[in-house]
């Protein structure tokens, strides 16, 4: 019983000693936090925390002109070519010229020999349609010959176009005097600024492709037929729009906006892109010409908060 009672003993002294260290520890807590009352002295949990202040670098929106474009290739053809037919079957006896050679309409240009076995006949001339430029020389004396088959391509290299096919899914983009820029491999740096003459109101069924046409000024000496051309067609131009850098509008849950910088707070903008072209994108509504837009470090942002401008880009002009 006596040992029972002195276990009892020993267990009350470890709870007080328990209750007095625990004392001991928040009277700590309470002078350090604050003054004896509980009340919070400096640094104390009432505290504000120190506000984020992010780095940005910002642009300026400028009015302007833009333009989308597209590019193709395409060639360099004479504005008219014509195949000259023999009018009987034979052969070649004579070609009387060249590649390169000008010729005039009802020229003899070759004479075909309808002989047969055992027969002789008087030679058959083959005469020019009409005057220009022998483009191409479709056959070789000893060839055969009949009125399906072209011997020469006559063309006007006086009038040259550029040629190409335009794919099925860019028609409805194309129209007549719509400008192009046209860029000769032979000339590199050198830009002939043309318009679309001729539209064909077919699309070949085969390669599901329109064909278009642009006449080249007379004066442009560098073009030659057969030249490969790179083309820009233009296919909208706006004059006086809004226009930001490409990089600062952002996406988020169906949302597309920039952020603009208002004193030292940056502000979102809900906006309405238009043409996106070589990184620079149209503006139609959100903002105004001459705003301070965030061009980097616009990731983090959210509305309202602090930024610090490091840095003032002009990228678009």
């Amino acid at each position: 019983m006596s040992k029972k009672k002195g276990r009892m003993g020993f267990i009350v002294i470890i709870l007080v000693l328990l209750l007095a260290l625990a004392a001991v520890i928040g009277v700590g807590v309470m002078k350090k936090s604050g003054d004896a009352k509980g009340r919070p002295g400096p640094g104390g949990p009432n505290d504000a925390p120190e506000e984020v202040v992010f780095a940005v670098n910002t642009t300026k929106s400028v009015l302007g002109p833009i333009a989308d474009y597209f590019e193709i290739n395409g060639e360099v053809v004479t504005a008219s070519s014509v195949d000259t037919y023999a009018d009987t079957q034979g052969i070649l006896a004579r070609l009387n010229v060249g590649l390169g050679d000008y010729v005039r309409e009802g020229q003899i240009i070759a004479e075909v020999d309808p002989s047969r076995p055992g027969l002789t006949y008087a030679l058959s001339p083959v005469k020019a349609r009409v005057t220009g430029t022998v483009t191409s020389v479709h056959m070789d004396r000893g060839d055969a010959v009949n009125p399906q088959t072209p011997v020469v391509t006559i063309g006007d290299l006086n009038r040259l176009q550029v040629k190409t096919a335009i794919p099925e899914r860019f028609i409805s983009r194309i129209r007549l005097g719509m400008p192009a820029e046209v860029r000769l491999e032979a000339w590199p740096g050198q830009v002939i600024k043309l318009k679309v003459n001729e539209i064909n109101p077919v699309v070949d069924p085969s390669s599901r492709t329109m064909e278009i046409k642009m006449d080249i000024p007379p004066n442009q000496r560098i073009a030659k037929a057969g030249m490969y051309a790179e083309i820009r067609l233009t296919t909208d131009e706006k004059d006086a729009v809004v226009k930001v850098p490409a990089d600062t509008v952002l996406r988020r849950l169906g949302d597309t906006f920039v952020f603009v910088v208002e004193g030292d707070t940056a502000s979102k903008r809900s906006v309405v892109p238009g043409i996106t072209l070589g990184g620079v994108v149209e503006i139609i509504d959100g903002i105004e010409a001459g705003e301070k837009v965030v061009y980097q470090g616009q990731t983090l942002l959210e509305d309202g908060v602090k930024v610090r401008i490091v840095r003032e880009i002009q990228v678009v002009e």
